[in-house]
């Protein structure tokens, strides 16, 4: 047996090397999960680290806790009023997108390489989901910024589709073991899932999110405590209840970040955190998990279904999906192109390993090598196939003071920060001469390099920055006075900390 310190030492170096290597990974635009799981490669017993890692229970229950916890960080981190607006094409992607995915994939794998129609389909429904751990990371990078309602549209039914991939995959496990099994039978067990998901993960939600605001902890970082074991009772105690856990994930996540709790910010770079150590852990353990020697066999037959889906099966399910609603073309072909595969059909594929299917290790170098050719060729591609389509965001900018207000019960007060544009009614009048609304305060300005505390005097000049604080309802004159136009009132929710306009800090009622 290995000793602990030889353990720790070994992961630590691991999780460091994939940290520097995501730097590299970044400047050379090639997915995160890429790394992370050519380093485990590496370091596996077919690679110089020669760590023997065979165990499909512990691939598995490594796969299971991280995708949980990354699937309640994104939630946590989701604005509901951007969800709002694309809810119901979200969930047709997450259900009747995975649904025509895996039949399609499923009749590739029949007529082009010869499996069963049972097999077809446990493939099929192996690599239907979009994997949140890979939309979420290359969508929330600043490389890859999409304008409009598509990167919630696809962060959406990449937390969303996985209940339908796993409730598909197992379905198919039992039709493969357990012939006289009728596949009608599937359908209550889909609304099962799908019910006790919802209802678990909002009920809990809310009961944490009112835990948080109730019981005063003495230290902020039992906070943070608090809420990741409150994640991870909402995959468990869910998944008892005969609920999908995941679904419970990103549902109560998303809950607590769109209430207003205190520490708010802090929890979501907490679990910002989390879902990254969750991301290098789970694809390195992937990594290891695989021996290279053995896809080498299903290069081929590999090439063949990784084209079918990406060119066939993901733009003709979001076409079709997406068929009651108006939208653009250039819009459609972003969505069908942003159809990454990662973390969880690879754990998908470890159930036929569990279960005892016959061929079930095809079946798992066959979507290790699927998922390695989506990163390859959709995580490389995004920014440039967003430009040619027009669908490029600019860059988002960057708060220059980086604070946030925290919420107290029945406060309205907000933090915005503004720039002076170029023209501004403001430029050049001191601040006595400005008129502002009452118990509104500039608190901070910005010259240059230098930052203070202003006094009446002052005289506002254009490219300064203001940080201003004022009652939510005067927030709209405040930018009007500074501005020089009048803007329409943000939703309060649609700002997040890596992607609101730099005339907008926070907002917290």
């Amino acid at each position: 047996m290995i000793a602990i310190e030889y353990i720790l030492a070994g992961a630590a170096v691991l999780i460091l090397v994939s940290i520097i290597a995501n730097k590299v990974s970044g400047r050379l635009g090639v997915p995160a999960l890429l790394i992370f799981i050519f380093v485990g490669i590496l370091a596996g017993s077919e690679g110089p680290g020669g760590i023997e890692f065979s165990d499909p229970v512990v691939a598995q229950s490594i796969g299971v806790v991280g995708l949980a916890l990354i699937l309640f960080s994104g939630g946590i981190d989701t604005r509901w009023s951007e969800v709002r607006p694309i809810l119901t094409k979200g969930l047709s992607l997450s259900t009747v997108g995975v649904a025509l995915t895996a039949l399609i994939v499923s009749l590739a794998a029949i007529f082009l390489l010869g499996f069963s129609p049972l097999e077809a389909f446990l493939l099929g429904a192996i690599v239907s989901s979009t994997d949140a751990a890979a939309v979420f990371s290359t969508l929330r990078s600043r490389r890859a910024s999409l304008k409009g309602e598509l990167r919630p549209l696809l962060e959406f039914e990449s937390g969303s589709n996985d209940p339908m991939a796993v409730l598909l995959t197992i379905g198919a496990i039992m039709l493969l073991m357990q012939p006289a099994t009728s596949f009608l039978s599937l359908i209550p067990l889909f609304v099962q899932q799908m019910a006790i998901g919802g209802l678990f993960g909002y009920g809990m939600g809310k009961g944490t999110a009112w835990l948080i605001n109730t019981v005063k902890l003495e230290y902020e970082g039992l906070y943070a405590v608090l809420t990741l074991a409150s994640a991870l009772l909402m995959y468990g105690l869910t998944a008892m209840a005969g609920g999908n856990g995941f679904l419970a994930a990103y549902i109560g996540g998303m809950i607590i970040g769109n209430s207003a709790i205190v520490h708010r910010k802090s929890l979501i770079r907490f679990h910002e955190g989390i879902g990254w150590l969750m991301q290098i852990t789970l694809f390195l353990s992937l990594g290891l998990f695989v021996f290279p020697s053995e896809i080498l066999p299903v290069l081929v037959p590999g090439v063949i279904i990784s084209l079918v889906l990406i060119f066939i099966a993901r733009p003709v399910a979001v076409y079709i999906a997406l068929l009651p609603w108006k939208m653009k073309k250039n819009e459609k072909l972003m969505i069908s192109w942003v159809g990454l595969r990662g973390a969880a059909p690879i754990v998908l594929a470890t159930f036929p390993l569990l279960a005892g299917v016959p061929q079930a290790h095809v079946f798992f170098n066959l979507v290790f090598f699927m998922v390695i050719a989506s990163a390859l060729l959709h995580g490389t591609s995004i920014p440039f196939v967003a430009r040619i389509l027009g669908l490029a965001a600019p860059l988002p900018g960057r708060s220059r003071f980086g604070m946030e207000l925290e919420p107290r019960e029945g406060a309205k007060s907000e933090l915005i920060e503004l720039v002076v544009p170029p023209g501004s009614p403001a430029a050049g009048r001191p601040i006595v001469s400005l008129s502002l609304p009452a118990g509104t305060l500039i608190i901070l300005l910005a010259k240059g390099t230098e930052q203070f505390s202003p006094r009446g005097d002052t005289v506002i000049e254009e490219g300064d920055t203001l940080l201003i604080l004022t009652s939510s309802d005067m927030a709209g004159p405040v930018r009007e006075i500074i501005m020089g136009e009048k803007k329409e009132e943000p939703d309060d929710e649609k700002q997040e900390e890596n992607g609101f306009p730099i005339d907008l800090l926070m907002r917290y009622r």
